[in-house]
């Protein structure tokens, strides 16, 4: 194999990657919105219910298709609305490709009919009487409310993390050139936690592991900033 179709294969390789990374996260975390969103409409339309009944009817909804539906709406969502802005294949380069996405791919739509369908199978097991379901399937505009909602809220507070970041790596650099090891310790560990609640971006991580790379690489040396200009150079391209 030549070279250039090497470097051609490993680039789509991790590519593929950070597209499945990106996927998991929202996956998960707009799955944890969506879940709350539904919990506090329920609670919301049906507000005689004491928190047994709840807890019971929220178990029932994602025992017959809710979580999986969840998944399968993101996921949905996430491909259509690469479609639409004309992202066929690679991962998202920023929050706002992301967050438009999600809309364009009809996320709240595909909710709509998700609580339908749930909704109807638990109430032709018998686990609702037709008149929760009729509430359920009548005020769910409720629900999607809650759920378009916290989904933009999501997204704002993944803009705030990314700026967050932002500062750190700033900070850290700012340490570094003044050759403060405690000041880049301390903004090291702050860039470390925030990365935790970020969606995958390659450009992000890319200056994150810059950082980390070079901050470890003086750390091991035992915090002397004396090394040689090879061996950073190595440290930023790891």
């Amino acid at each position: 194999m030549e070279v250039n179709e090497l470097e051609q294969n490993q680039t789509i390789e991790k590519g593929l990657e950070k597209e499945n990374e990106q996927k998991n996260f929202l996956e998960s975390t707009l799955g944890k919105t969506i879940n709350t969103a539904v919990d506090f409409g329920i609670r919301a339309l049906l507000p005689d219910f004491i928190e047994d009944q709840v807890i019971n009817l929220k178990d029932n909804l994602l025992e017959y298709g809710l979580k999986d539906g969840i998944k399968e709406t993101i996921d949905d969502a996430i491909d259509l609305g690469k479609s639409a802005l004309g992202i066929i294949t690679g991962d998202f380069q920023n929050i706002n490709q992301a967050q438009k996405a999600i809309e364009k791919g009809g996320i709240i739509d595909g909710m709509s009919a998700l609580i339908d369908t749930v909704v109807n199978k638990i109430s032709e097991k018998g686990l609702i009487n037709t008149n929760i379901a009729n509430t359920i399937k009548q005020g769910k505009n409720i629900i999607l409310d809650n759920i378009e909602n916290n989904i933009e809220k999501t997204f704002t507070s993944q803009t705030n993390s990314i700026e967050n970041v932002n500062t750190y790596i700033n900070e850290w650099k700012n340490c570094y050139n003044n050759k403060d090891f405690e000041g880049m310790e301390k903004e090291y560990e702050k860039l470390e936690e925030e990365l935790k609640n970020l969606i995958p971006l390659e450009n992000t991580l890319k200056q994150a592991r810059n950082v980390e790379n070079i901050h470890n690489l003086i750390k091991n040396n035992g915090k002397d900033f004396n090394l040689s200009e090879e061996a950073l150079q190595l440290a930023s391209k790891l």
